[in-house]
């Protein structure tokens, strides 16, 4: 692991964690590249404010569940492959209904050069902390479609009330969202914005 990075479960207290990559529930429909661990990593700055951001959460009974943070840059070159293979229409009904998988690039939800990739950003839901569900976004992570958007009118009440919910934790702990994602945030002022990192998550 590069200096300045950290496991997510040895510096955020309490953080619950589902490492998507490193197994088979995610679009690629198993194991990416780089992924040999079912644990997350980050940058120390990432997970200070993430410790911060778990508190908020926790004043409303809720706490934060985290699918990715750090993204080798082998993993999105994976992507990057799979995305020249053939259509899987069990994958596509599941991800990617509406668009195709040369289309993730073209609208953003997947990219060649990754915030992920430089520790910066992470994937990340709420649950609530009582009865351990998820709660009810409007749709899963990685589901690349409009109604995955922050603006989308796509989705019901409860489900943009908690997104809504979502981002005024991430924001007031110093995260910016992305549009096109609920699930995405990257901190403002990342340690190394300029830097892409490959070492693998062992």
């Amino acid at each position: 692991m590069s200096p300045g990075f950290v496991y997510l479960d040895e510096a955020v207290d309490s953080v619950l964690w589902d490492a998507k990559y490193a197994g088979s529930d995610n679009f690629t429909g198993g194991p990416v590249d780089g992924y040999a661990t079912d644990r997350v990593v980050t940058t120390a700055a990432v997970a200070a404010a993430l410790q911060d951001a778990q508190g908020r959460a926790a004043e409303s009974g809720l706490a934060l569940l985290v699918w990715d943070a750090y993204r080798p840059q082998r993993a999105v070159d994976h992507f990057v492959r799979w995305a020249q293979e053939p259509e899987c229409p069990r994958v596509k009904s599941i991800f990617h209904p509406r668009i195709s998988r040369a289309a993730m690039f073209e609208q953003g939800y997947i990219a060649c050069s990754s915030g992920h990739t430089r520790g910066g950003s992470l994937d990340l839901t709420l649950v609530d902390s009582a009865s351990g569900l998820l709660l009810d976004m409007g749709g899963r992570h990685d589901l690349m479609d409009e109604s995955s958007h922050h603006a989308s009118t796509e989705v019901g009440p409860v489900a943009a009330e908690n997104r809504r919910i979502l981002c005024g934790i991430m924001l007031d702990s110093g995260f910016q969202p992305y549009p096109q994602e609920w699930w995405h945030y990257t901190l403002a002022d990342e340690p190394f914005p300029d830097h892409y990192f490959d070492f693998p998550l062992n």
